[in-house]
């Protein structure tokens, strides 16, 4: 069944084109990934089919009486409301109907009005609705419903906008950007509602696990073209390598064609008056494919930096509260070069905070954070780039120097720096407020790495960046020899950076984790996922290390490691206790015999993976002793 026909539609802005001619149909039961790199027109795509704005040519056509709901990158609510009024105020009619009950249920001794909000709920059969509505706030974090909307976080604010989509009951779901702000807890129930519930989905997103999990299809648009994949996020990557190859391999015949015509055009006029017209014209459509080169760009990321000391970061026992939440208890952790470190959490269990205390933004209540004389933090936030009314690009990135050093001594222009981030002629010389989104977290992460950190702290760094330019932030991160600290929601993004994680839940307690994310949810499992009692299961306990005072190889263990040991150690704990749950398991009377094959495979699996790492153990500490 057909929801949505696009047909030949065109936007433009002042003399930039963002696509032309697009048709796109929308079925019953697809969930469609949108992808396209920033710039290309995917809001405004998905502004066209919500109303929200108007092509300059072309027309959609909506089946009669379709139900749709669109989830826009920032919600408009009216700030004076409260969530409540907020969700009331939506144009489902059950919604009237449950808060009319929920309000009887609130005051008993009115018989009459009870009686009259059950009957209600009954005419309209609303009570599985009712049911859904609990489950869905509950999920979301929304519980207390008198709360002002002006007074909320953006990431409240996402997640009143979710619900409110939700609760529309849609047969179609539009969303832009649906898990920005919204933690890694809520993402995974989404991914997880979406797999249970028929709804048909169009959505932007750059969080690359959320479209394998939970779309059937993949669109891209690239270079004003739309290419459909039937599969999810990892089918398109594939495809696309495909399709790319067969493209430069049409692309090196088509110029050897033009090469060959080329020589024919050249010759005397009298020598082609005999030739025929139609291979003249054929000429020049050769050499418009010869020509068609792709116009990819990688963001070349060689920025200089300076070597980091034997000191980088240590934390002496530092504790921070506000009020009667406490958020951070007597911690202590010392920075080794080279570290790569992931930070998760629910929201509002201290991750800013925490962050804040380490760059000196914030003081702790207690205990010291004490900064090597060789590190220089650059510091990626989630407020963004502040840039003054009227100024250009290239003033932004002027502010901290003409020339930029790069790696092997060389140096380019400021100018230069910003062709690397994708900025061409036109866009340099553009006032910052007309960048998009993606454009000026581009413009922000540049301002942040010219300045040569060797102590890089990202803050949610992958809201608004397309997924060409997550490919090269990760391929430069990868390689980056410094220190980092990353807190992301995008769990693609945190795998392939980290390489073990702090772990912040609601008492105040960090947990380091030696692993990335995926590592930690297999650990603890997908049954709960609620990060208080994941933290409290993935041993070992709340980190408490101590100032290690630095000696030479021949006197014991240099730092490097030490750590490389004490993450060994873990793991090989984690994984005895993985061992003996699977052991235990068959000693269940009930347990299902598909179950228990599953669980022997999965016991084989952890007894190679536990002696391979046994035997790495064993070869470090030998290497250890013999120094």
């Amino acid at each position: 069944m057909n929801y949505i026909t696009v047909e030949n539609v065109t936007r433009a802005f002042a003399d930039k084109v963002l696509f032309k001619d697009l048709s796109i149909g929308i079925n019953q039961g697809q969930k469609i990934g949108f992808v396209a790199k920033n710039g290309y027109g995917k809001s405004s795509l998905l502004n066209i089919i919500t109303k929200q704005e108007e092509p300059d040519s072309g027309n959609v056509a909506y089946r009669t009486d379709l139900r749709m709901a669109f989830l826009s990158q920032e919600p408009n609510l009216n700030p004076e409301m409260t969530i409540e009024e907020v969700i009331l105020d939506s144009d489902v009619p059950t919604m009237k109907i449950i808060a009319d009950y929920e309000h009887s249920m609130a005051n008993p001794d009115d018989a009459e009005m009870m009686q009259k909000a059950l009957d209600a709920m009954d005419a309209a059969n609303a009570w599985d609705f009712e049911t859904k509505y609990r489950q869905i706030l509950s999920k979301l974090k929304l519980d207390d419903l008198s709360q002002k909307v002006g007074k909320l976080s953006g990431g409240q604010k996402k997640r009143i906008a979710m619900a409110m989509a939700l609760l529309s009951d849609p047969q179609l779901l539009i969303m832009d950007e649906p898990t920005n702000h919204l933690d890694l807890e809520m993402i995974e129930w989404l991914e997880a509602y979406f797999k249970q519930e028929d709804y048909t989905i169009l959505m932007v997103t750059h969080d690359r696990y959320f479209l394998d999990r939970v779309c059937n299809e993949i669109i891209e648009l690239d270079q004003g073209q739309l290419y459909t994949y039937k599969g999810n996020y990892s089918y398109y990557v594939e495809k696309k390598q495909e399709r790319m190859e067969i493209e430069q391999t049409n692309q090196e015949k088509a110029q050897q064609l033009y090469k060959k015509e080329l020589t024919w055009m050249r010759r005397q006029p009298k020598a082609r008056r005999t030739k025929s017209k139609s291979r003249i014209d054929d000429f020049y459509a050769i050499k418009e494919a010869a020509h068609n080169r792709r116009k990819d760009h990688q963001v070349e990321l060689e920025i200089n930096m300076e070597r980091l000391g034997t000191k980088v970061v240590e934390l002496h026992k530092i504790s921070k509260s506000f009020g009667d939440k406490h958020l951070i208890s007597d911690f202590s952790y010392n920075f080794l070069r080279g570290e790569r470190l992931g930070i998760i959490g629910k929201n509002g269990t201290g991750k800013s905070t925490f962050l804040n205390m380490v760059t000196g933004g914030l003081e702790p209540d207690t205990g010291k954070v004490v900064v090597g004389e060789t590190v220089k933090m650059g510091y990626y936030t989630q407020g963004g780039i502040e840039a003054k009314p009227g100024m250009k690009v290239i003033d932004v990135v002027k502010q901290f120097g003409e020339y930029i050093p790069l790696n092997k001594g060389k140096i380019i222009s400021a100018s230069q720096l910003l062709e690397r981030f994708l900025f061409d002629n036109k866009k340099k010389h553009d006032f910052v407020e007309k960048l998009s989104g993606g454009e000026k977290k581009r413009l922000y992460l540049c301002t942040v790495l010219i300045q040569n950190p060797n102590f890089l702290i990202l803050d949610e760094p992958t809201n608004d960046l397309d997924i060409p330019t997550l490919n090269v932030l990760e391929n430069f991160l990868m390689d980056f020899p410094g220190c980092i600290i990353v807190v992301s929601h995008d769990r693609y993004f945190m795998d392939k950076i980290v390489d073990h994680l702090f772990v912040f839940n609601q008492s105040g307690n960090i947990t380091d984790f030696p692993g990335n994310y995926s590592d930690f949810r297999a650990y603890v499992g997908n049954t709960d996922m609620a990060l208080d009692k994941e933290a409290e299961e993935a041993k070992p306990a709340p980190v408490k290390k101590e100032v290690v005072k630095t000696v030479t190889p021949t006197s014991g263990p240099t730092r490097e490691q030490q750590k490389m040991l004490s993450r060994m150690e873990n793991k090989i704990k984690q994984l005895e206790e993985t061992k003996k749950k699977l052991q235990d398991s068959f000693l269940d009377p009930e347990i299902h015999p598909d179950q228990m094959t599953e669980n022997s495979i999965q016991l084989e699996k952890t007894k190679s993976q536990l002696e391979d790492l046994e035997m790495e153990w064993l070869e470090l500490s030998e290497q250890i002793a013999a120094n």
